[in-house]
């Protein structure tokens, strides 16, 4: 079995999809159908940047979405078939759009409108992110708990959590952390992502959420939120949850080993996700498909 993974926020770099846009006619149609969707050139900022602008989180979004699902209908067009599909945060979107639950325009516009509320939030309350490595899942949710403002926000894998929170809970949370001998990454952010400190952006999404009306996913969709099989009926919670509940990535590859997943495709720029698989199972098989290159390989 196969499963079809898709990266969030913070996998972007510039120049990413433009090999591919170059190569394949579906890929360059997913830039164009975006371009016009938007009314602006995502795809120019895309392949050429400028870095910080691709790195706004109002514009990042729809990146990724766009370069995601241009690497998956050029892997479609090759033969590609999941059995199930999943995605890291803002990475449920796309796994939704290849699924066919939701259509390219309609994410399009709705991580777009994440994006923005998601930025006006860490403009209004700005916040901090970090990785700490060392710590198993209790031990690290018991720390954030004794810190206090700060909130596990990525179960990415064992060994591995990620906080969020007020930034100066976030410096209180690291110190503690490096006395009980983990290792801590700050993650390059504004925000404090995946937190009660999004609950704003929530607001400001939820109406665009209840007007879109989700469809059956086929394949399956596996929620890295909840790490569970989810449907029309409650796709949109899920998506508005997310922005303040924790991504639960390594409880969610378990489910999908579990089911009998024996190859794990990325599609979209870089190997986060498939390396954070490879720490919940260290012989799992896994491809990564950004460039036409990739393609070749698998």
């Amino acid at each position: 079995m196969i499963a079809l993974m898709f990266p969030g926020q913070g996998a972007q770099v510039v120049g990413m999809g433009r090999e591919l846009s170059e190569a394949f006619p579906a890929a360059r149609a997913v830039f164009d159908e975006a371009d016009d969707t938007l009314g602006y050139a995502l795809s120019r900022v895309c392949f050429d940047g400028p870095a910080d602008r691709l790195t706004r989180t109002e514009v990042c979004q729809p990146a990724m979405l766009a370069t995601s699902i241009a690497a998956f209908r050029a892997a479609q067009g090759e033969g590609l078939v999941g059995d199930m599909v999943l995605g890291h945060s803002l990475g449920e979107y796309s796994a939704l759009v290849a699924a066919g639950s939701l259509n390219f325009a309609e994410a399009v516009l709705l991580v777009a409108e994440r994006g923005e509320a998601m930025h006006e939030a860490e403009a209004a309350t700005p916040g901090s992110m970090v990785a700490l490595m060392g710590l198993d899942d209790d031990d690290a949710a018991a720390l954030c708990a004794e810190v206090g403002d700060v909130w596990p926000a990525n179960y990415n894998c064992p060994g591995q959590v990620v906080a969020s929170g007020h930034r100066a809970a976030v410096d209180r949370l690291v110190r503690l952390a490096g006395e009980q001998g983990a290792k801590c990454a700050r993650l390059a952010v504004s925000g404090a992502f995946h937190s009660p400190l999004m609950e704003p952006a929530a607001a400001r999404l939820q109406p665009a959420l209840t007007r879109c009306v989700p469809r059956e996913a086929e394949p399956a969709f596996l929620s890295t939120m909840t790490a569970d099989f989810e449907g029309p009926d409650t796709i949109r919670s899920v998506l508005l949850d997310q922005l303040t509940s924790p991504v639960r990535f390594g409880a969610a590859i378990e489910v999908a080993l579990d089911r009998g997943v024996d190859r794990f495709v990325e599609l979209g720029p870089g190997r986060v996700l498939s390396g954070l698989v490879r720490r919940v199972r260290r012989d799992a098989d896994t491809i990564q498909i950004g460039e036409p290159a990739d393609l070749a390989a698998a």
